[in-house]
């Protein structure tokens, strides 16, 4: 998707020892009652974090469980294993993403207004999931190889047909250049606007809205002074 230039995740940590596999048979049949949502998501958010600073692969369920306060063990009453839980923080931020996404494509705006409404969107959902967009930018590109994160190599292809679509019908409809190279812009898109979950923090000086009208205005119109 939004190539991000690399991103969704595997692995797994065992509780005793090597911290890299699936839960054991005998803590499986001591497992309680699943969390609550709230708490779930508490994990997960704290999941998202370490795996965004660390890397997936150099995480281990322990540190993940440090960062929680908890022990490593307790953490699998609630999740089964390391690959679970970046299954569950990808696959929440796309279909998220793909909400807002499926909502604009369908509104029938002009191509303009089509690409400002992706825009927003997509510095909403950095707003939202900033950690989880790290993550796919600096894995996607190898889990999307795994069967269990098939979906990535779906979402990029989806996401590429939407941005290119919009783009050619712009030039066909005479809002864009005729001289406009699509994919090159495409690429530039997508680049420029996703990368900026590596510095973007929630609660800053500038709501996501104000960064995508800043950002729309340079794209679109430039930063030379106008006549």
């Amino acid at each position: 998707m939004f190539y991000l230039r690399n991103i969704r995740l595997r692995l797994w940590p065992s509780c005793k020892g090597s911290d890299n596999g699936r839960v054991p048979a005998a803590k499986k049949k001591t497992m309680t009652a699943p969390a609550s949502p709230e708490r779930r998501r508490e994990l997960l958010n704290t999941a998202a974090e370490v795996f965004a600073a660390q890397g997936y692969n150099a995480t281990t369920v322990r540190r993940i469980a440090d960062e929680a306060g908890m022990l490593a063990g307790s953490l699998y009453y609630h999740f089964d294993s390391k690959e679970s839980m970046l299954d569950e923080i990808l696959s929440t931020f796309l279909t998220e993403l793909w909400d807002g996404y499926d909502a604009v494509l369908a509104a029938g705006l002009g191509p303009r207004e089509t690409i400002e409404a992706l825009v927003t969107e997509s510095f909403r959902e950095i707003d939202r999931h900033r950690a989880a967009v790290a993550i796919y930018q600096k894995e996607a590109r190898h889990l999307a190889d795994q069967p269990r994160f098939g979906y990535l190599a779906d979402s990029q292809q989806k996401f590429e047909k939407a941005w290119l679509g919009t783009l050619e019908r712009g030039v066909a409809d005479g809002v864009f250049r005729a001289d406009l190279d699509i994919r090159l812009t495409y690429r530039f898109v997508r680049d420029t606007v996703w990368v900026a979950a590596s510095w973007y923090r929630p609660g800053g000086l500038h709501s996501p809205e104000e960064i995508a009208r800043q950002y729309l205005s340079m794209v679109l119109d430039g930063i030379a002074e106008r006549d």
